[in-house]
């Protein structure tokens, strides 16, 4: 997919919609996962990935051949250059609520993990001078149900 402009303007005003969209999106997935809603974030996933494949698209384009914007009017392209800054700063604001959300999920598995190993009885070793075989300092397998 790409974009299908007639001229620079148009190009140029076709990149700053589908910016702000992508801008749009993201801070709505960014305050679902600062919500701990990320299951809110999922219903965005489709578009964004589209929209995101869109823009990179484009933007390689763009970078590979700066006459198809270079015409435009200076206005449109100060509107494109802000909803660029607006989508780099939404970038990073999900960064840190992704980064957030997978700190506290990888501390909820660990503290699971940890609870089951300490509740795992010791195996009981066979004949003379047999050794208690102790679960807990070996690694333990869990297994998570993805429906909960």
């Amino acid at each position: 997919m790409a974009l299908n402009a007639t001229d620079c303007d148009d190009r140029v005003e076709q990149l700053i919609i589908l910016t702000e969209r992508l801008t749009d999106l993201i801070a709505r997935q960014s305050a679902a996962f600062e919500a701990r809603r990320p299951h809110e974030a999922a219903r965005y996933v489709d578009e964004v990935a589209k929209l995101a494949n869109l823009y990179r698209h484009e933007s390689t384009k763009v970078r590979g051949n700066v006459a198809l914007v270079q015409g435009a009017s200076p206005q449109r392209r100060q509107r494109l250059v802000r909803a660029t800054e607006a989508f780099d700063a939404v970038l990073a604001r999900q960064g840190r609520a992704v980064t957030a959300a997978k700190t506290v999920t990888e501390g909820l598995v660990r503290a699971i993990a940890e609870e089951i190993a300490v509740q795992r009885p010791t195996g009981a070793g066979y004949g003379p001078g047999a050794q208690a075989t102790a679960y807990k300092q070996n690694g333990t397998a869990i297994t998570l149900n993805q429906r909960a």
